[in-house]
């Protein structure tokens, strides 16, 4: 067992690679977060000989004070009931999945008849909003719309409250906080590189981001908490160069210098 007891990573996944089946997306700024299957079964085997609890986030909130780590899944791609959960299941392991409404039922996202599907397996469903739009840039009615709606929708489709929202691109504001709790979530998960406690505003969760290029000794690291301090300059970084230049030039010139490292 661990001994990080004081705080608890919450890792966040995408869509896992399978051979031979094509990604939901093929644009760098995408791909550089699709984890292939064989590192994800590796991880999830460390996890388990090592005997740690890897736990929903309603588990992790209500168990502050132990050790483990939360796994969550943005977007609702398909891979999360075809190969992460039945990975999951066999470790005897929990998890929360994301889902964007809006995505369902397109190719490479599950249907709503499979998310319903993963949510009688035991696995948690939270939100991603509606449409996966950048939060920040939006209207407050629009805001609602897209916190408020997707939960009513989830809910609709699994029978079961939907408790937890996680933002798209990370990017949150404290209006999203405000309508969240307003709408009848217990928590908002950010893409803040960094560990929760016990004394962590529960809508403002940091989550560590689990790559494309996260090696197995990289993994260990993150949930332990070790070197989270050296991702939290790159947020600050990251998180100027967005203020200056507004989320859609960010993109923009982030996506140009991703092709130039490929």
């Amino acid at each position: 067992m661990n001994k990080w007891a004081s705080s608890t990573a919450y890792l966040m996944y995408h869509e896992l690679e399978l051979n031979d089946r094509p990604l939901c997306q093929n644009k760098p700024g995408y791909v550089r977060y699709i984890v292939k299957l064989q590192d994800f079964e590796s991880q999830m085997q460390w996890l388990r000989t090592q005997s740690w609890r890897v736990m929903s986030v309603s588990e992790a909130l209500s168990s502050a004070n132990e050790s483990g780590v939360a796994l969550t899944f943005d977007d609702g791609c398909e891979t999360d009931l075809l190969t992460a959960a039945p990975a999951l299941k066999q470790a005897n392991f929990n998890a929360t999945f994301y889902v964007t409404v809006g995505f369902l039922g397109t190719p490479g996202y599950m249907s709503r008849s499979q998310v319903r599907q993963l949510s009688d397996l035991g696995f948690e469903i939270g939100s991603h909003s509606m449409t996966h739009p950048y939060l920040s840039d939006l209207s407050d009615d629009a805001l609602q719309a897209e916190i408020a709606n997707s939960k009513n929708e989830l809910e609709q489709v699994t029978g079961r409250r939907t408790e937890h929202f996680s933002c798209p691109g990370g990017r949150w504001d404290q209006r999203v906080a405000r309508l969240a709790r307003q709408a009848g979530y217990r928590s908002v998960a950010t893409s803040r590189s960094t560990a929760n406690s016990s004394s962590t505003d529960p809508f403002c969760l940091g989550r560590v981001a689990v790559m494309r290029g996260t090696d197995l000794r990289r993994f260990q690291q993150l949930c332990r908490g070790h070197g989270l301090w050296k991702l939290q300059a790159q947020d600050l970084i990251c998180a100027t160069a967005k203020i200056i230049f507004g989320n859609s030039s960010y993109d923009r010139i982030r996506s140009v210098l991703l092709r130039r490292d490929q």
